[in-house]
């Protein structure tokens, strides 16, 4: 597969997702090491953030070592994982967020933190799905 595909993916998903903190730094650092030359010739004088260093990879798609676009398609292959589970979360937890959280934040993990929060208060449809979610991301 292409980086430019990879690329693409990983900064849409990045933009759609407001990933745990820790989950996101997990990933920065996988794609840091893996493009590490890349960041180095190409994109030294970007400011990280925002997608400007996406946009640095994409820039210069054609001359993406190997190990930069496997790193770029492990995170986005991470991502998509999550997505997919936060998205099962939400879908089977819905009833529960209403319940418990209608008051709290979306993004930075603030909702998926009150369903921890309030765990033994959760329905059993909920609580499966996060036991589900807890067993596939470890």
């Amino acid at each position: 597969m292409q980086g430019k595909r990879f690329i693409g993916f990983v900064a849409g998903v990045a933009i759609f997702a407001a990933t745990p903190a820790m989950a996101g730094q997990d990933l920065i650092k996988s794609v840091a090491e893996g493009c590490k030359q890349e960041i180095k010739t190409f994109c030294k004088d970007v400011t990280p953030g925002e997608g400007r260093m996406l946009a640095c990879f994409y820039a210069h798609n054609d001359k993406l070592s190997n190990k930069c676009e496997y790193a770029l398609y492990d995170a986005s292959a991470q991502l998509e994982r999550f997505v997919a589970a936060l998205t099962y979360i939400a879908n089977e937890c819905r009833s529960d967020l209403k319940q418990f959280c209608s008051g709290v934040r979306k993004g930075e993990g603030r909702l998926l933190k009150c369903l921890i929060d309030n765990e033994k208060q959760l329905s059993d449809r909920c609580s499966t799905a996060m036991k589900d979610v807890n067993a596939k991301m470890k």
